[in-house]
């Protein structure tokens, strides 16, 4: 697999991120794990070809661009490097729309960063799907 991160990985619809960021929404998973909080939604009815992600940190933290913008890109690259287990699950069983909220107060090391997303990239391949934890308590 090509470790690529192209545009059509990149979560750019505003309705979709609309509906990760609804409060109280059932469809919306979450769980946290530091320095991210990871949003995520299932579509089984019409799952994209390759997860689509959005990385957000907070201008309230970080005031200056430069520092929103290196820690975008440490996570985008630890993504880019380590999403091929994700990417190797059926496309009904993986997440479709996954949203990582950098939540620290200061800016980690690339170790860090990486570390955290490794381990939120395998959490997230065990989690099974919300409408199959349903299908099965019926």
């Amino acid at each position: 697999m090509k470790q690529t991160f192209g545009k059509n990985e990149r979560l750019c619809n505003l309705r979709i991120i609309g509906r990760l960021f609804k409060k109280g929404s059932p469809e919306v998973q979450t769980f946290y794990l530091y320095p991210f909080r990871v949003l995520y939604i299932y579509a089984p009815e019409a799952p994209p070809p390759l997860p689509q992600v959005l990385f957000s940190i907070s201008k309230r933290n970080f005031k200056k661009a430069v520092d929103r913008n290196l820690i975008r890109r440490r996570c985008r690259e630890t993504y880019r490097l380590h999403k091929s287990a994700l990417v190797a699950l059926p496309a009904e069983t993986r997440p479709s729309y996954i949203a990582f909220l950098y939540l620290a107060k200061e800016i980690t090391s690339y170790d860090v960063i990486e570390t955290a997303m490794k381990q939120s990239l395998k959490k997230l391949e065990k989690l099974p799907p919300a409408f199959l934890k349903e299908q099965s308590n019926s």
